[in-house]
């Protein structure tokens, strides 16, 4: 039977997720979890700008093939995060947090009484589309509904013991491209101030027991994370995936001519 990803953060392990944005179809996420090895996928609203009406396909494609989706966006008002969760999605990451009152925010509009105040509706799948009784719905959403906050600003790094302490948040997500590039060292993967970040960063998250991802590069910079407490690994992209496999397929028919 399939593992939520959020019970499989909490078990502690190492969790392995991967992302559609460019090349997002309903059809690379049910061949995601065909292939297995992965515990979930995010869907990329932030820069592939999906739809709500992508959002739900991919869900329901991840729903019947047995594997949680969650979506990575911009947050900045309620109804943002309330349209993702309806539209059946597990959960979301929220990106470019910068602030402590951001991630607040983040738990307050994704969670219903008495964990915060997000709107009620119902109609959407997570509610059985009105079927399920509202006490129920109300549980449910609460207990599965996953929320994370990426890390990939100093601003955010400065107050990240903070962000980590936050109740109801579910784990920590550093964005290496983006937070390099606000230290003023974009790109350079082995700078000192970036790995600086990235164990303060660790650091907090253990101190409140809360798992932290990352976007990986490799397989020597995983293990980096994975040695510092990181428990998920975004193991690249679905750009990154089709890019490889073109050279693969060119490499093994190199010789013929």
């Amino acid at each position: 039977m399939p593992v939520s990803l959020k019970t499989a953060l909490r078990s502690g392990r190492v969790t392995r997720v991967f992302a559609l944005g460019q090349f997002y179809s309903p059809k690379f996420v049910e061949m995601v979890a065909l292939m297995g090895g992965f515990d979930a996928i995010w869907l990329d609203q932030e820069h592939a700008g999906l739809t709500t009406a992508q959002i739900e396909e991919g869900s329901r494609a991840g729903r019947a093939a047995g594997i949680d989706t969650f979506v990575r966006l911009p947050v900045n008002d309620y109804a943002s995060a309330m349209r993702v969760l309806e539209a059946g999605s597990s959960g979301f990451m929220a990106s470019m947090i910068r602030r402590l009152d951001e991630v607040e925010n983040l738990v307050r509009w994704s969670r219903f009484h008495p964990e915060g105040q997000r709107g009620i509706n119902g109609s959407g799948v997570d509610g059985q589309f009105g079927l399920l009784p509202m006490a129920d719905y109300f549980r449910q959403a609460n207990e599965r509904t996953i929320v994370g906050a990426q890390i990939e600003h100093k601003d955010a790094v400065e107050v990240v013991e903070k962000i980590a302490a936050v109740p109801g948040i579910d784990f920590l997500f550093i964005g290496p491209a983006d937070l390099s590039q606000t230290l003023g060292v974009p790109g350079k993967w082995d700078h000192p101030s970036l790995w600086a970040a990235i164990e303060r960063v660790a650091k907090a998250c253990q101190k409140t027991n809360v798992p932290w991802g990352i976007l990986t590069f490799d397989a020597p910079f995983a293990q980096r994370c994975v040695d510092l407490g990181c428990r998920m690994l975004s193991l690249g992209l679905d750009v990154w995936a089709v890019q490889r496999g073109l050279k693969a397929f060119l490499a093994e028919y190199e010789s013929i001519t």
